[in-house]
């Protein structure tokens, strides 16, 4: 059986709202591919990006609205404008290539660096053991809001401090679990009889340990992934992430002051977006979770 079949067969072992959840996040996937493409054209045009250029005589329409272009023509906004006259809709895209950018960027850093780590202090034990996890208290013990808003500041406005301050707060967890689950492992007979044979301590972490404990590890990242978007439509709500960039967090923060206007529609649409796109990535965790552990399997008959 090739890799194909066995993504075909996984996929069908999935249930429902795992299936559903992975359709929600494709579409969010694909829109934000369409936004980078799309943003990669303005700059190498170096143009003022559609979603970005102000028509205030287009300002504050509601959604399924007919404005006139800068071109002299029209088109219908399907989430209407903002206080700017801009296209709530271009922006949402916009904001979904944000959210995918600080979620897999964040995520690639700080769940390989909790799990290396999470590795290391469970097998040796012992003194490593001691100071990665006064590390990881260490780090624990600062409220992670905090300690985000500081990095960030210190590092500079925009998606790099976001970066920065998210990857070094996020790790901890995986770090404790991937520990966790590593000491029951190293006293398991498996890594007794590698011992035996005389394999390498980076063998044995690496071609036996890691495999039991990678459904921990993709777990993991699908749950770090909307924590992470989270995080940063909060810093972007403070006026802390991405700069002159239609995030999910500037867009909300944006249209909070017109809600008692009647100008609803903005923070609408993107709260939506934001709370279909979290949710989904924690049910697919939860499917994923359920599938991939071995011990979960064992217990339903698998």
């Amino acid at each position: 059986m090739n890799w194909v079949d066995q993504v075909v067969g996984f996929s069908a072992s999935l249930n429902q709202r795992a299936k559903f959840s992975i359709a929600v996040i494709s579409v969010f996937l694909l829109a934000a591919a369409w936004a980078e493409i799309s943003a990669a054209g303005y700059r190498m045009r170096d143009e003022t990006p559609d979603y970005n250029t102000v028509n205030l005589a287009e300002r504050y329409k509601p959604p399924l609205s007919r404005i006139a272009t800068q071109e002299g023509s029209s088109r219908i906004c399907l989430m209407g404008t903002d206080n700017l006259g801009r296209d709530v809709f271009s922006r949402l895209i916009q904001g979904a290539r944000i959210a995918f950018h600080v979620g897999i960027v964040t995520s690639l850093i700080a769940v390989p660096f909790g799990a290396l780590l999470g590795l290391i202090a469970g097998y040796f034990g012992g003194k490593t053991d001691a100071v990665c996890t006064w590390l990881a208290a260490t780090v624990a013990a600062i409220p992670a809001l905090l300690l985000i808003l500081a990095v960030s500041l210190v590092v500079g406005k925009g998606l790099f401090g976001v970066y920065v301050g998210i990857s070094v707060t996020t790790w901890v967890g995986v770090y404790r679990t991937v520990r966790g689950e590593t000491v029951k492992h190293r006293g398991l007979g498996y890594v007794q009889a590698a011992r035996a044979l005389g394999y390498s301590d980076a063998r044995i972490i690496f071609r036996h340990i890691l495999p039991n404990v990678a459904h921990i590890i993709i777990v993991a990242f699908s749950v770090r992934f909307p924590s992470a978007v989270g995080t940063e439509v909060f810093m972007g709500f403070l006026g802390i992430g991405a700069q002159n960039e239609p995030s999910w967090g500037v867009m909300i923060n944006n249209a909070r002051v017109r809600l008692w206007q009647g100008v609803w529609w903005e923070g609408v649409f993107v709260t939506l977006a934001l709370f279909a796109l979290v949710l989904s990535f924690n049910q697919l965790g939860d499917a994923l979770r359920d599938r991939l552990d071995p011990m979960r399997r064992k217990g339903q008959g698998q």
